[in-house]
């Protein structure tokens, strides 16, 4: 199973590679995230799209790639007081309702790829596979000079890939700034 995993891991970054906006980074970000008893701290790139999918009245659904590396720290390690240390490194595609300015009030949802750097196991959760799928649904506004600020909602779990599959979920507020 690890070798599928890191098959289809590889195929998407080469797939993602292969596109030359991939590689222009139009922002930065920084997020606090806490969940589970688990608190998680986020560094982010992202990279837009150019796409402009149904335009009308001033607004348009658009998105970028979120390239990212976390740290989560765990306070309830398998059901006991102890902690735990994960580093989380994801890339996923955000689809973003916006307006054509690219300022003012927004909407969001993405699902990516992550691979943590070991099994996940607190406050009663532990996954079965580093591997997971992470999806969230968020708003936020961007201001006149760049600045990103956002509240999301995000779900780790491995799709269904391996048993058990608990899942946990985050509350994220979100800082960024536009190059």
């Amino acid at each position: 199973m690890r070798l599928r995993i890191s098959s289809v891991i590889a195929i998407a970054v080469t797939a993602m590679c292969t596109s030359s906006s991939v590689f222009a980074i139009d922002s930065g970000s920084l997020e606090f995230a806490t969940g589970n008893k688990t608190k998680m701290l986020r560094l982010g790139l992202q990279s837009n799209w150019d796409n402009k999918w149904f335009a009308s009245n001033g607004t348009h659904i658009g998105g970028y790639w979120d390239y990212t590396l976390a740290q989560w720290r765990g306070s309830n390690f398998q059901g006991k007081s102890g902690t735990q240390n994960l580093t989380d490194i994801g890339v996923t595609p955000v689809f973003r309702f916006q307006n054509d300015s690219k300022k003012g009030f927004y909407g969001e949802a993405g699902i990516g790829l992550h691979m943590l750097s070991d099994i996940y196991d607190n406050n009663g959760r532990r996954f079965s596979t580093n591997f997971q799928f992470g999806d969230h649904i968020g708003v936020g506004y961007v201001t006149k000079d760049g600045w990103d600020v956002s509240f999301k909602i995000q779900h780790y779990s491995n799709g269904g890939i391996k048993s058990p599959n608990p899942g946990v979920n985050f509350a994220v507020l979100k800082a960024g700034y536009a190059f």
